[in-house]
């Protein structure tokens, strides 16, 4: 099994910037390892339905939602099994709980960009910016 722990979240200026990161912890009896994992930040703001940031690929493409390009970077360490999103120039719409999923991906090497897409999800870290 997967699980995720997303940790960075916290308040910031507008124009600033944070880096979140999700640590995977797997299993032993799982037949993969984490370079076999698709991997994505989700998003949700209050009021509002959980959307796609950014998503990281096992075959190294990545995807980025239109507000998320040119300001936010997805990567990930994979010796260390930690994901990052970089978030810079941030704006007041940033601000939501950020969750970090994980889709096992072995074979494909990449999953679609949709919240369906990914069976593992992390618990969320808190990104509140203001003005």
């Amino acid at each position: 099994h997967v699980q995720l722990v997303e940790s960075g979240g916290a308040a910031a200026q507008g124009g600033g910037s944070l880096r979140l990161s999700c640590v995977a912890s797997i299993s032993s009896g799982l037949p993969y390892g984490y370079d076999s994992l698709c991997l994505a930040w989700f998003r949700r703001g209050s009021g509002k339905q959980r959307e796609t940031v950014a998503t990281s690929n096992a075959d190294g493409t990545t995807w980025y939602s239109d507000s998320a390009k040119g300001r936010f970077t997805i990567s990930r360490d994979t010796a260390k099994r930690i994901l990052y999103l970089q978030m810079n120039s941030l704006k007041l719409q940033d601000t939501a709980m950020y969750y970090c999923a994980a889709a096992g991906c072995p074979y494909t090497r990449r999953v679609g960009n949709g919240e369906n897409d990914f069976g593992v999800w992390g618990q969320g870290t808190q990104v509140t910016v203001s003005s």
